[in-house]
């Protein structure tokens, strides 16, 4: 009887991953998996090890040990610079290296040249991609605005346009929600999920500290502290105050209402009342609560 068929390799699987710089441990024994359909978050404090990893995967970080498999290549055996090609990712890096008359069709062409202030000839067929890309990401409107007139919200869409000119089949978002205003922030993630839910979408992954910025379409969570693992999983079992108490450092409660998370901090104070008793006083993210303990 023949043996079954291998089954479609990982988008990402990172085994044993650790990167030490000097006498500092950067990142201890990280072991994730994506598997195609999931959307992940990368969530931790500031410090935690996302954007080492992130660093790590495109080839930017040389791993001190273990091993790194993106896209069905293996770290150190494949070009990392082409395989970079096949791998969108939206950061602020990019946004803040975009010259303010580059115009918003423009932006997106550069995205399948791998430059930025992109000064070729735009072909007709590159804009007829673009444009149709613009329309995607629902900014067809901005195609010729310049950059300078573009909000924030807007210039994240155009970005995401940009990182998908190549239709890459994994796309990294770091940190997009920086910048934006409640409202903003509220339509940019309300386009994520847009996004997640369409049958032409990457698998995403999500770099953010804030709760609040996970939408219900992102399957998995991968939490970091320190540089190790703390959670590695379905968001629906390891996203929970314990575990986000554990990455913060503090200890927090966590809620959902309308299919959003909500964290608040949760300070403890203890002092006696007039009688000799031993009150607690908490306070949540600016109310307060006294309780006999």
């Amino acid at each position: 009887m023949p043996a079954p068929a291998p089954g479609p390799s990982p988008i990402i699987d990172v085994r044993s991953l650790g990167i030490v710089r000097g006498k500092s441990h950067i990142l201890r024994q990280v072991n994730w998996q994506v598997d195609a359909g999931q959307h992940w978050v990368i969530l931790g404090a500031n410090g935690s090890g996302k954007t080492s990893l992130l660093s790590a995967l495109t080839g930017y970080f040389t791993p001190s040990r273990g091993t790194i498999h993106l896209l069905g290549e293996t770290y150190g055996r494949a070009d990392w610079q082409k395989l970079r090609e096949r791998v969108g990712i939206v950061s602020s890096s990019v946004r803040h290296r975009i010259d303010d008359s580059e115009k918003a069709v423009e932006i997106v062409i550069s995205g399948k040249y791998g430059q930025l202030n992109y000064w070729g000839k735009v072909k007709r067929a590159d804009r007829v991609g673009a444009l149709a890309i613009l329309e995607r990401m629902e900014a067809g409107y901005l195609a010729d605005r310049e950059w300078l007139f573009l909000s924030q919200g807007e210039r994240q869409r155009v970005l995401i346009g940009r990182a998908l000119m190549m239709s890459p089949p994994l796309l990294i978002l770091d940190e997009p929600c920086a910048g934006l205003d409640p409202v903003a922030r509220s339509h940019f993630l309300a386009f994520v999920a847009r996004l997640a839910a369409s049958a032409q979408s990457p698998t995403l992954v999500l770099v953010t500290h804030h709760v609040e910025e996970i939408e219900p379409c992102f399957t998995h969570v991968l939490v970091l502290r320190h540089g190790q693992v703390i959670a590695n999983g379905p968001t629906s079992q390891h996203l929970t105050a314990a575990t986000l108490s554990e990455a913060f450092g503090a200890e927090v409660t966590l809620r959902r209402a309308r299919g959003r998370y909500l964290l608040e901090t949760l300070e403890t104070q203890q002092r006696l009342d007039e009688g000799g008793a031993l009150v607690q006083r908490a306070s949540a993210n600016g109310s307060t609560e006294e309780r006999i303990a």
